[in-house]
């Protein structure tokens, strides 16, 4: 394989709302990790929705920045755009667009090529819940060749049928080479503890669960090595979280790609650069990946 690796998802413009004004930000979950991967020296394609208005020039222009290939799907309603408000020691809420909430994937010629090619395909923020577009991704990603990595990452805002999202997350994600799962999703789509369902993922035959804790650090559960990591103190303070998840997902692709680690001790150190990186982006805002000084 000597293709770019692959990124499916969405892409949008994160509009930051708090005390100290209103900022835009080129974001999403797997535009993120894409961009995060070409940061860290992983050449990456970005399969995601993007409209011709001004928000997807942005979008595109970023991607150009980055060296990330974008091969944009139409966009009916435009582009996606997330509205957070964020108060004083409080969580952020947001509040998605049209577009955000109806996202969809088409995989034509190009796409199919790069999936091909691709030595490994990452799934982040995908609408689940829409039947027809979960049977889309599968048909797209079925090469026993191509190894999948997937997160979830169910957004409240953009949830329209949590059983139907369950049901097409697992579906995709059997068999698959990394799934990484944080204590938001397990709560969102389970009602439940993150740990039950890193036990139900290593039952549906994944390769290696990455679950994320937030302040508690992250662990991995991988061919029967279980092993957890702290957050990394590194200088400074944490600034925005937004993309600390989307940092360690990308760390761990670009280090693991179609080869999981065979040792706990090589999975440590995944798992320690994945928390180094994550702590350096935190350290500003916005969700672009940062690499430790």
């Amino acid at each position: 394989m000597t293709g770019r690796v692959v990124v499916i998802g969405d892409a949008l413009i994160d509009e930051i709302r708090d005390e100290a004004g209103v900022r835009e930000f080129v974001g999403g979950a797997a535009l993120n990790v894409a961009v995060g991967l070409s940061r860290l020296g992983v050449p990456a394609s970005l399969i995601a929705m993007v409209g011709d208005d001004a928000a997807g020039e942005q979008i595109r222009a970023y991607c150009v920045d980055h060296d990330v290939e974008l091969l944009a799907s139409p966009a009916a309603h435009g582009s996606s755009r997330a509205v957070s408000t964020r108060s004083p020691g409080g969580e952020p809420e947001y509040v998605f667009n049209d577009a955000a909430q109806n996202r969809r994937v088409a995989y034509g010629e190009a796409e199919r090529a790069a999936i091909a090619a691709a030595p490994m395909v990452v799934v982040s923020c995908f609408p689940f819940d829409d039947p027809e577009q979960t049977e889309l991704l599968v048909d797209a990603t079925a090469s026993a060749s191509t190894p999948l990595a997937i997160d979830p990452n169910p957004r409240s805002g953009m949830l329209h049928d949590r059983a139907e999202f369950v049901r097409g997350f697992e579906r995709a994600a059997s068999g698959a080479l990394l799934v990484k799962v944080g204590e938001d999703d397990a709560q969102l789509l389970y009602g439940g503890p993150l740990d039950d369902l890193r036990e139900k993922l290593v039952g549906l035959g994944v390769g290696a669960v990455l679950a994320t804790y937030g302040a508690g650090g992250a662990a991995i559960d991988a061919g029967g090595t279980s092993l957890s990591r702290g957050i990394s103190g590194l200088p400074g303070r944490i600034i925005d979280t937004m993309g600390g998840g989307d940092a360690v997902l990308a760390t761990t692709a670009a280090l693991v790609q179609n080869r999981l680690p065979d040792t706990a001790e090589e999975w440590d150190a995944v798992l320690a650069r994945a928390m180094d990186v994550a702590a350096a982006t935190c350290r500003h805002e916005g969700a672009l990946l940062r690499v430790p000084e």
